[in-house]
């Protein structure tokens, strides 16, 4: 691909943008040396994350979201990216968010973007992040990102937002799913959605009280990568962010309004409170160790050869060296087997 014009992205030019989404979620040259120069003009979006478990209603919730950002005498430039999970055997993806989403189409000032999620943990694809940093540099100001829906491994998204929903709804049992894999934690406001059906009240009774433990007063917790104060022990004349329960039927729109007032109310809280700048820190950080991860792994695979490190893999199997063994065998160099391994 020719490396595209950053003056038609920087101008939110759709078709420009739609082909350099795909050069990004490909990892190619060209897509890597855009981000390079993009990068200078990206941090001025509202990153907000989706994140539950499945069945709770997310896709709609983010359509009537965007909905409600459109509306109004200040609409705000939305776009949406919508992780949908990939299939072990063949890689790919319904991609079915788009099919919840039909309002919005025709709409110039939102756009959507569907991805696969190619195997990720965490309930975010690898390229998320750096498909964020285009909608950020095109203008968008508000980027919605919805996640898998996995269940217990939905944290990651934390990282990479600055304000995150976690979305339940009545019957599922999920309340018992999000205090045991700790979703609640990474809650800035909880949702309880499809609001219409039985037994709501016990739906939010029951996490009002997960609530209280997972925000304990007195106690020093993990937040968006941070270690985080509760009320306790809060410093001084720093208002501390309780996250609130709100109920909305996303099929009609009701309480959709109010869900985008807390969200901006969050907004105002991270900047007055200096945490904006903190958690953007921590965003960044995650993405640079990611990245570092990434890049490192594959750097020493390409200095391996596939025969010897099949060769390592069964002597794994076969218990003649242990995982840790084996690491510090391969990191040696070409003939690097130790004695010991080489028994």
């Amino acid at each position: 691909m020719v490396k595209p014009n950053i003056g038609s992205i920087l101008s939110g030019e759709r078709i420009a943008l739609a082909r350099l989404l795909s050069e990004v979620e490909n990892n190619s040259v060209a897509g890597q040396a855009t981000l390079d120069e993009l990068f200078p003009h990206t941090g001025k979006a509202h990153l907000i994350g989706v994140t539950g478990a499945p069945g709770t209603g997310k896709s709609s919730l983010v359509n009537q979201m965007a909905l409600n950002y459109r509306a109004g005498k200040n609409p705000k430039q939305v776009a949406i990216v919508a992780v949908d999970p990939s299939s072990p055997f063949t890689g790919g993806a319904v991609l079915g968010d788009r099919v919840r989403m039909r309002d919005l189409a025709g709409d110039p000032g939102v756009f959507i973007r569907s991805m696969a999620s190619r195997g990720s943990l965490g309930g975010l694809a690898r390229a998320t992040a750096a498909m964020v940093q285009v909608f950020d540099a095109a203008g968008f100001e508000v980027i919605l990102i919805e996640t898998v829906g996995a269940g217990q491994t939905e944290v990651d998204i934390a990282r990479l937002a600055h304000t995150t929903l976690v979305v339940e709804s009545p019957g599922l049992g999920d309340e018992i799913q999000a205090i045991k894999a700790g979703i609640l934690e990474i809650a800035d406001i909880l949702v309880v959605n499809k609001a219409d059906l039985p037994g709501v009240e016990n739906t939010e009774r029951a996490l009002k009280g997960m609530l209280g433990l997972a925000h304990p007063v007195a106690k020093v917790f993990r937040h968006h990568g941070q270690d985080m104060v509760s009320a306790g022990r809060e410093p001084e004349g720093k208002a501390l962010w309780v996250p609130p329960i709100l109920r909305t039927i996303a099929t009609d729109g009701t309480g959709v309004a109010e869900l985008v007032a807390a969200i901006e109310q969050h907004a105002k809280h991270l900047h007055n409170s200096g945490e904006w700048g903190r958690r953007e820190r921590a965003r960044l950080e995650a993405e640079l160790e990611g990245l570092l991860t990434e890049t490192l792994v594959k750097r020493f695979r390409e200095g391996v050869t596939d025969i010897r490190y099949e060769k390592m893999v069964d002597r794994l199997v076969q218990r003649k060296v242990s995982p840790w063994g084996a690491v510090k065998a391969l990191l040696k160099g070409k003939n690097g087997f130790t004695a010991k391994a080489q028994d």
